[in-house]
Formats: C-alpha cells, sequence, structure tokens
C-alpha cells in the first residue's frame, strides 16, 4: 500500500465518523433542552437511525453495485448530506427536523457502507491492512468530541442552554463538505461487472434466515437483536444524562468510549483464542448490566468515577459482544451465506433492535417524566440494566457454542 492511497483511505475514515460525532452525539440534549422535544418526539427522530440501516443495503445493491462509481456516489451522498444538515441547524421544532434526519441516514448509512467496500477494494491486502485504516474513524469520532467540548464549549451548561448546540451541525455541515471533494479523488472504484443480479431478499440478507435452524446461531441472533435495545438507551439519553446533572465537558467524556472501543477491537482475538465465544460474549452483555446499573447510582460529584467507567465500558459492551458476534457469523454462514448473513445480522440489529430501543426509551421517558430529576434517571437506567440482564440469563443457559454443521 503506497503513502498516498493510506493517507487518502485514512483521511475519508476520520471524515466520516467526524461527521456523526459533531451531531449525533449531543442530538438528545439538543432535542431536549433547545427544542422542548418529548420522549415520543425523541425516539421518531432516533428511530431514523435504525430505518437508515434497514435502507442503505437497497441503495448499495441498487446504484452503487450497478450504476455508480463508488467514489462519485460517496461525493454525491455527502454534499446532499451537508444541505440536509444544514436544514437540520435551521429547524425551529422537532417535527421540522424529522424529515431532514429522516432521509440523512438513509443517505449517510450507504456511505459508510460505500465507504468501506472502497477501503476494501483498493488495499492490497484487506484483511490485515484495514484495521489500521478503520481506526482513523474512530480518532475522527473522538476528535469531534474533544473539539465540542474544549475547543467549543457548546456543551456547557450555559452554553446550552443559549442554543450553541445547534452550531454542532453547522461542524458536521463543512465536514460533509469536505469529505464531499475529497471523495472525487479517491482511486477510481467503478461497478463490478457481475452475471449474478441480486435480489432485494439477498441485499438484505434474508436468503441466510435458514442458519436459524441452527439453534446456537437462532441464540445468539435474537439476543444480538434484545441486547440492542439497551444499547439504544445509550445513544440517544447518555448525552442528556451527563448534561443535565452537571458533568463538566459531557461530550469529550464520551470520547472516552470510542477510544475503549479501539483498544478493547485489539483484544478479541486474544479473549476469544482464550476464552471461546460464549464466554466472550457473556463477559460483553455483563458489561451492559453493570454499566447502566453505574449510570443509575453514578452523580456528577464524588460518585462522578462510576459516570466515567460505565462510559469506558462502551469497548467491552459493544466489541466484546458485536465485534466478535461479526467473526462467530461469518464462521457459522460458511462461504454460501457469508455476506447474506452479515447482511442480516445488521439488519436485525441496528434495524429492528435498535429500533425497538429507542421507542422503548421514549416510552420510558415519558413514563418517568413527572417525577423527580434523580428519579426520572435512575429509573431511566434501571430499564436497560433489567433487559440487559434478562439478555444474559437467556444467552448464558440457552447458547451452547456448539460447532456449526
Amino acid at each position: 500500500m503506497t503513502l498516498k492511497l493510506r493517507a487518502q483511505l485514512s483521511l475519508m475514515m476520520f471524515l466520516e465518523y467526524f461527521i456523526k460525532g459533531a451531531w449525533f452525539v449531543t442530538l438528545g440534549t439538543y432535542l431536549t433542552t433547545n427544542l422542548k422535544a418529548t420522549g415520543f418526539e425523541m425516539a421518531n427522530i432516533f428511530s431514523t437511525h435504525s430505518l437508515g440501516a434497514v435502507i442503505a443495503p437497497l441503495i448499495m445493491g441498487l446504484l452503487a453495485d450497478k450504476f455508480f462509481n463508488a467514489e462519485r456516489l460517496l461525493a454525491i451522498l455527502h454534499f446532499v448530506g451537508a444541505l440536509l444538515l444544514l436544514m437540520m441547524y435551521r429547524s425551529a421544532n422537532a417535527s421540522d427536523l424529522y424529515p431532514f434526519v429522516l432521509v440523512y441516514f438513509i443517505l449517510y448509512m450507504s456511505s459508510l457502507a460505500i465507504s468501506n467496500a472502497i477501503a476494501f477494494r483498493h488495499l492490497p491486502d484487506a484483511k490485515r491492512q484495514f484495521p489500521s485504516i478503520r481506526v482513523w474513524g474512530t480518532i475522527g469520532w473522538i476528535v469531534s468530541g474533544l473539539m465540542i467540548s474544549y475547543l467549543f464549549g457548546w456543551d456547557k451548561s450555559n452554553a446550552v442552554v443559549k442554543g450553541f448546540l445547534k452550531y454542532t451541525f453547522l461542524l458536521a455541515c463543512g465536514s460533509s463538505l469536505i469529505l464531499a471533494i475529497l471523495s472525487f479523488t479517491l482511486p477510481k472504484s467503478p461497478p463490478i461487472k457481475t452475471t449474478h443480479q441480486k435480489g432485494i431478499a439477498e441485499m438484505l440478507g434474508l436468503d441466510a434466515l435458514l442458519l436459524l435452524k441452527q439453534k446456537d446461531f437462532l441464540v445468539f441472533f435474537i439476543s444480538a437483536i434484545l441486547i440492542c435495545i439497551p444499547l439504544a438507551f445509550y445513544y440517544q439519553q447518555a448525552n442528556p444524562y451527563l448534561t443535565a446533572i452537571g458533568l463538566p465537558n459531557p461530550t469529550a467524556k464520551m470520547a472516552l468510549g470510542q477510544l475503549s472501543e479501539g483498544l478493547c477491537l485489539l483484544l478479541i482475538p486474544f479473549f476469544l483464542l482464550r476464552l471461546g465465544f460464549k464466554k466472550t460474549v457473556i463477559l460483553g452483555i455483563s458489561a451492559w448490566v453493570i454499566r447502566y446499573l453505574l449510570f443509575a447510582y453514578g452523580n456528577a460529584g464524588d460518585l462522578a468515577f462510576m459516570l466515567i467507567i460505565g462510559i469506558t465500558l462502551h469497548g467491552v459492551c459493544y466489541d466484546f459482544l458485536f465485534v466478535a458476534g461479526q467473526m462467530y457469523t461469518d464462521v457459522i454462514a460458511g462461504d454460501r451465506y457469508k455476506a447474506s448473513a452479515q447482511g442480516l445480522v445488521t439488519v436485525a440489529m441496528y434495524g429492528v433492535g435498535m429500533l425497538i430501543g429507542f421507542w422503548v426509551a421514549g416510552y420510558i421517558a415519558e413514563h418517568y417524566q413527572t417525577v423527580d430529576t434523580a428519579s426520572y434517571w435512575k429509573n431511566m437506567w434501571l430499564a436497560p440494566a433489567y433487559i440487559s440482564a434478562i439478555v444474559l440469563v437467556i444467552f448464558l443457559f440457552l447458547f451452547k457454542d456448539r460447532k456449526a454443521s
């Protein structure tokens, strides 16, 4: 791999994740504080993330794989994305914001898949070299959090009240324009000629449903969907919670979760080798229970360390379940269903699981809105802790880790 190619792909990944980190982390705080959104309005807006995850494979299958150079399509998606982010900045209420977020996530989730495809296509040894490229996406997310908290101070209590979080959309908008322009300089990636025409069922991974006949894979599949319900609580409520209780620089501190995710990614092979898949996933699910209990009983004062630990556990929560799960799926699926199975698990988790999770979090927020602040947040975090504990029991007793037939 040439130095030029490494620089191009690394910058592409950096900006791809910087854009999302620049506005999505603080979205919940902006909705509740500045747009006075209800719990159900928040659920409706955050659910667009899941809808985008479901629709994105269709865009990839119908457009990127057949008609357009991948780098040109990436440029178009981010040009339009920049316009949509500008419209989010100008939206006066949650109802006005919703359609722009919906269209944006359909395009953005497609751009994630396209950026990965571009990298895999041009790396000489993708399995070995891709992690060193992908890690720049994690760095981009971290840098966006540090800029919002320490460079601009938009997430400080007085700044939030004054509406400064609105400028996060402009930060993301400018970054999206830069990536759109950069995309035209990426290596040419024309559609790959193939005689096999993918149907919609194959694009969504539905032809891999036959794998659910294997009991262990079915248990993992159901567990992965269910654990995405607590995951949705984190995305939707973590930043509003940390801001509301007065934890300094909450956006920057949440970037610790991305840092731990990058570090834990390196530990996955070690734990899988030493413990096996089942015990590794059990550690991941257990971390979800511990994290939400820490959130429920921590505070911004003498127990602030509990919140920091809860944030830092994100790497164990995410990598030890989702990344390990992707590796397990790759083994179980075999050559025949390899791509379809990954698509099926992705749609199930980020589409179905998180969609349910956003709405459950919205319902919990509405249900406890009349209680005092301390009780509200305690109940908000105990709910996903209980759900995670149920998933842990299901996986612990039903998954046997038998070899695939």
